[in-house]
């Protein structure tokens, strides 16, 4: 068979292994960044997406790289991250890898730390909020930055206790009591 199809054979292994790690490092680098460079995507998928781009661009213009190279790399790459997705149904797994909730607004009052912390600045999130109709923080009960970037806000309704599911996401929320 040509060299230009396959390569030898070792480096088909060292190739599965080096796009694991990659996959691995970006997985680590990706999580420690802020939400807004992930969009909506969870830092999984994007270090998926950047990792079989990077891969499909190498095989396909480095002369010195394989077919069967790229594509073991590439199966190695959707194999990591089909692997993941699963694993994010455990507790422990999805603490690691996805942001957790963030109570941006407490009872009318920005928590300028966790905006900080999420990478937003005030006038960011200001925008945000008056895009959602929002005309005054005071009318807020909460703001939670969600696990995908997206905003939640529940209002001051009078009502003596939060819904269930506004329960959960304090309950799960970081840095909030």
């Amino acid at each position: 068979m040509p060299n230009w199809l396959v390569g030898p054979g070792p480096l088909l292994a060292q190739g599965a292994a080096k796009a694991a790690l990659m996959y691995a490092v970006a997985l680590v680098g990706l999580r420690m960044a802020h939400r807004r460079t992930l969009s909506q995507w969870t830092a999984i998928d994007f270090a998926a997406a950047v990792a079989i781009g990077a891969i499909v661009g190498r095989t396909a213009i480095a002369s010195s790289q394989s077919f069967a190279l790229g594509a073991v790399a590439l199966l190695t790459i959707l194999a990591a991250h089909s692997i993941a997705t699963y694993a994010r149904y455990k507790p422990l797994f999805a603490k690691l890898v996805d942001h957790r909730v963030r109570v941006l607004v407490s009872h009318g009052q920005l928590r300028h730390s966790q905006m900080l912390i999420c990478g937003l600045t005030e006038n960011d999130f200001l925008s945000q909020l008056r895009q959602m109709g929002v005309g005054d923080l005071s009318d807020l009960r909460y703001v939670l930055y969600e696990t995908k970037g997206n905003i939640t806000v529940v209002r001051e309704d009078g009502a003596a206790s939060d819904p269930a599911l506004v329960r959960a996401g304090l309950e799960d929320a970081a840095g909030y009591p």
